[in-house]
């Protein structure tokens, strides 16, 4: 999938496959591109992963037909533009809660190289050259601007957020979310699945994708998507590997006889 497919699809409706990558290897991107998916997550939030090797993983990744998505560490349009000039296809701030910065995210992704007083003119709606808006369409052409949405503030404010031009999809982040409504890691609670219902189907109706990070559960996941959530992020490559060594092991130790492990050690899930 191309970085301009992967955004019309998001925009139409059309669910779209990924996953949270971790692995920085380099035998990583051919093993993610044979494993169904349309698009690579890459988080550098909460994952260290240095520019020169982000910049690595996104033009391989690319270069395999998954236009790898980075989340930046902080809503910052300086680091969205460093992402984008190492070859990211798309950026996502984490923890919006206000235009301002959805603002910025959409002047990093959508209007760069433009900077200065006179990005911020053209974001208040000052009319650009002709020939000057045809070549940063061209420029950026199939860049797209993400947000995370994880706070009852955001949720509260989402109307105002959704309506911000140039924003293409919302990516919910159930467990910052869950924590924000006080409600930690239920993510199975009737007044959560309100909640996340309730931002897809506002998205939904603005023509912006919307969808999860969800690592607990593909049942959920699957009833959401149903609801309309098409930004499918399933996982990350460090819980799927852990969740499938440890099957495998507790398969050993009941077949043959040993004792189970009662002291495993967990795995951040929300990543």
């Amino acid at each position: 999938m191309t970085p301009i497919e992967l955004q019309a699809a998001l925009h139409s409706g059309q669910r779209v496959y990924g996953t949270c990558v971790v692995s920085p290897s380099p035998l990583w991107p051919r093993t993610m591109a044979g494993a169904g998916i349309d698009f690579v997550f890459i988080d550098t939030e909460h994952i260290p992963i240095g520019r020169t090797q982000l910049a690595w993983m996104c033009q391989t990744y690319g270069a395999m037909g998954l236009p790898p998505i980075v989340r930046v560490p902080e809503p910052d349009p300086y680091r969205a533009c460093m992402a984008l000039d190492g070859g990211a296809a798309g950026v996502i701030f984490p923890y919006v809660e206000s235009v301002a910065q959805i603002h910025e995210l959409c002047g990093a992704v959508k209007w760069r190289p433009l900077k200065g007083e006179r990005l911020q003119r053209a974001l208040a709606g000052e009319s650009l050259e002709p020939e000057l808006r045809g070549y940063l369409a061209k420029w950026n052409e199939g860049r797209m601007a993400i947000v995370n949405i994880e706070s009852v503030p955001a949720v509260e404010r989402l109307g105002e957020l959704l309506g911000v031009p140039g924003l293409d999809a919302v990516l919910i982040g159930p467990h910052d979310l869950s924590l924000s409504m006080g409600i930690p890691e239920r993510y199975r609670d009737p007044v959560f699945d309100e909640a996340v219902v309730s931002i897809i189907q506002n998205a939904r109706a603005r023509n912006i994708g919307v969808g999860l990070h969800y690592s607990f559960g593909i049942e959920e996941h699957i009833e959401w998507a149903r609801k309309g959530a098409n930004l499918i992020v399933h996982s990350s490559d460090l819980v799927l590997a852990r969740n499938a060594l440890a099957a495998d092991m507790d398969r050993f130790r009941k077949d043959l006889g040993d004792t189970p492990d009662t002291a495993r050690c967990s795995t951040t899930e929300a990543i």
